[in-house]
């Protein structure tokens, strides 16, 4: 019997790799995320979950799937951390996205501030998972502070960029031994399947999906990418060649 292909966040374990990010509030989007792309967690931002009347996003999140409360418009570790304890406080459980932004043209994330954050709330008893700048030290500070995974940015958040870090993040999911989330600028299916093929353990999108065209059909194709993509990482790419050409069958002789 093959075994199924799972992976484990601050103990729980989960068999999508597709991360809902909710900020764009699109209840559409919601609905394609979890029956069109298999989505196991979907954040949500506390200060959006009611934003219209009489709607509340908790009553279109299904039952078994993991909220995942992020400190959206925190400017610093203190007032992220009450934002967490807020969430816990409201029934939200202890996972907690880490999002801490003092840049407002570029949303870059702050991560001296990150780590601080994610230490004291490691000590609380949350499952963190810090959104970063993809860097090395900053990977490992996160790791020493308690940190359930790291989440390296691709690009700038909502910019459908793609992997424009791509090299920084491959360093850490070659050096780091928690789960690499690739979150924010991920524009396209086959970015997904990059970063997938690249060895991270999940994606996050948000964007690329609430902005296109047809939501339920998008979500699907980030689905099937993704699950391509971790397919190809784990049967083992082939080598690449800088210089010349290696022919697929041997040369033995040619036609004269």
């Amino acid at each position: 019997m093959e075994k199924k292909d799972t992976w484990n966040l601050g103990g729980h374990e989960f068999s999508s790799r597709f991360i809902l990010g909710s900020g764009k509030y699109n209840l559409n989007l919601i609905k394609a995320a979890v029956e069109n792309a298999g989505a196991e967690i979907i954040t949500l931002a506390l200060r959006r979950a009611n934003t219209r009347d009489g709607e509340n996003i908790l009553d279109f999140i299904p039952k078994g799937v993991t909220l995942l409360p992020n400190t959206s418009g925190a400017r610093n570790a203190d007032e992220a951390v009450r934002i967490a304890l807020l969430a816990r406080e409201m029934g939200c459980g202890d996972f907690v996205k880490i999002e801490i932004m003092r840049d407002t043209k570029y949303l870059l994330p702050d991560n001296a501030e990150t780590v601080r954050a994610t230490e004291k709330l490691a000590k609380e008893g949350f499952v963190v998972m810090p959104y970063m700048f993809p860097d090395l030290n900053t990977a490992r500070d996160l790791v020493n502070a308690g940190a359930s995974c790291v989440m390296p940015l691709a690009s700038p958040i909502g910019s459908n960029k793609g992997l424009s870090a791509k090299s920084f993040i491959q360093i850490l999911i070659d050096e780091i031994e928690l789960p690499i989330i690739v979150d924010a600028g991920i524009g396209k299916p086959s970015q997904a399947c990059e970063a997938m093929e690249m060895g991270a353990a999940a994606v996050m999108a948000n964007t690329a999906i609430a902005t296109a065209g047809d939501i339920p059909l998008m979500a699907e194709a980030f689905k099937n990418a993704i699950a391509a993509g971790r397919s190809a990482y784990l049967s083992g790419l082939g080598r690449v060649i800088e210089n010349g050409a290696s022919a697929s069958d041997p040369l033995t002789g040619f036609l004269r």
